[in-house]
């Protein structure tokens, strides 16, 4: 049996890293979450409860309600309610997740209108094993087999290191009141699967059974560790950050190993072996995406892009132009410090052949033009991919169009020939950079 002293050591730790830190306790009513919050009552750590009621298991869940809002109110411990309802959406399927969604987003809510520095859960040892097993027929990696984190985005979970009998058998020996959530018995989910029927077998092959995988699974971290500190210094060598995008040497990160390549791209949303064997083998100008980003192949680069930068920047980049007195075009100082290493131009239009008003815009699926000295018409990623203008020079590029959206010029590399003034023009418009 585990005594307090060694329950008691737990939050010593968590007292002097986090002596004036306050905290939101996810309280469920469970063995787990009831020592938790027992423990962290006999600190002076400054506390606030969240309890879920998702209304999933008729009086027991009204119950377990009652009993963490109860102990609450007789410790003066401000609580905080959530109930389930029709407008939450439960799905027939896929309850799990959607719990865990509900969770998160009321404790994130509470400890963002609280000003609250960390939300505290009470995970322990076997959640620690049948989270490890869940990842295992993932395929996950080592990130995955590391287990859950005991400490992660403000999120602490002091008892990992603990078993759930070890949790039991303190609540007794404290006379720690508690509900038990029979739905657990039930294999309706994965994780009850892995619970009731593979765990007990794993225990009974050896009694230190938890007691050896708990040192493991501290080893995998130590390991992870060790091997996120080399990949981040790989990644100084091959990846450039700019403002809005970051710059992958394509050389250097095809020259690295599977691993390591998979473990750079998997932080941006790309973890599929197929996915990455794709990216290695696609052509200039192709595109990848994943939950978070866009990745263009270049020559000799890869670049790497959040994709809610890129609809922020298409939203906005339509500049509209005057002119002066001497009839030349405004091009703003922006643009003109963009374009600048693409080249010079000096352009003349007949002002007859043109509408106004005149606009700058960046290219757009479809567009094409009628490049001078050229014979017919091009599209413009023809024109690019022709001209070999690198994929970041493309994204620096600006069209410059009339009031029908027709292309006079794809600044500063060509002008567009339909458009050019001739010596019998009456009126002339210029551009130049």
């Amino acid at each position: 049996m585990v005594n307090s002293k060694t329950f008691q050591h737990a939050l010593e730790e968590i007292s002097a890293d986090y002596r004036n830190a306050n905290f939101l306790l996810a309280v469920s009513g469970g063995a787990d979450s009831m020592v938790l919050l027992h423990l962290f009552k006999s600190t002076d750590l400054t506390l606030q409860v969240a309890h879920i009621n998702y209304k999933l298991r008729g009086s027991d869940s009204d119950e377990d309600q009652k009993l963490v809002q109860e102990f609450c109110k007789k410790h003066t411990i401000p609580f905080h309610l959530y109930q389930v309802s029709e407008k939450d959406n439960q799905p027939k399927n896929s309850i799990q997740d959607w719990a865990r969604t509900i969770r998160y987003d009321f404790f994130r809510k509470i400890q963002q209108d609280q000003k609250l520095d960390f939300i505290v859960t009470a995970h322990h040892l076997n959640d620690q094993l049948e989270t490890f097993i869940i990842n295992l027929s993932k395929a996950s990696g080592i990130k995955g087999l590391s287990g859950i984190p005991a400490n992660e985005n403000k999120i602490l979970r002091p008892l990992l290191g603990f078993s759930k009998q070890e949790i039991y058998d303190f609540a007794k020996e404290n006379k720690i009141e508690f509900r038990e959530d029979l739905s657990n018995q039930k294999n309706d989910y994965l994780r009850n699967k892995i619970r009731n029927e593979i765990v007990p077998h794993l225990l009974k092959v050896n009694e230190n059974f938890l007691e050896n995988f708990g040192k493991s699974i501290s080893y995998l971290n130590q390991s992870k560790n060790f091997i996120e500190e080399q990949i981040s210094g790989i990644e100084k060598e091959i990846i450039i950050h700019q403002e809005d995008y970051l710059i992958m040497k394509k050389d250097l990160f095809f020259n690295q190993s599977n691993f390591v390549r998979f473990e750079i791209l998997r932080k941006y949303g790309f973890n599929e072996g197929e996915e990455i064997e794709k990216i290695r083998k696609a052509k200039t100008g192709k595109n990848f995406i994943s939950s978070e980003y866009q990745l263009t192949i270049d020559r000799k680069i890869l670049i790497l892009k959040k994709i809610a930068d890129e609809i922020e920047t298409e939203d906005k980049e339509e500049i509209i132009l005057t002119l002066n007195d001497e009839n030349q075009i405004l091009i703003p100082d922006l643009v003109l410090s963009e374009i600048k290493e693409l080249g010079k131009m000096e352009w003349k239009f007949d002002a007859e052949k043109i509408l106004f008003p005149l606009k700058l815009r960046r290219k757009k699926d479809g567009d094409l033009f009628f490049p001078i000295g050229m014979i017919g018409k091009k599209k413009i990623s023809k024109f690019f991919k022709d001209e070999k203008i690198p994929i970041l020079a493309q994204q620096k590029i600006w069209l410059l169009c009339d009031g029908e959206d027709r292309i006079l010029g794809v600044l500063p590399l060509r002008q567009d020939r339909r458009f050019v003034a001739s010596k019998e023009s009456p009126e002339i418009i210029k551009v130049k950079s």
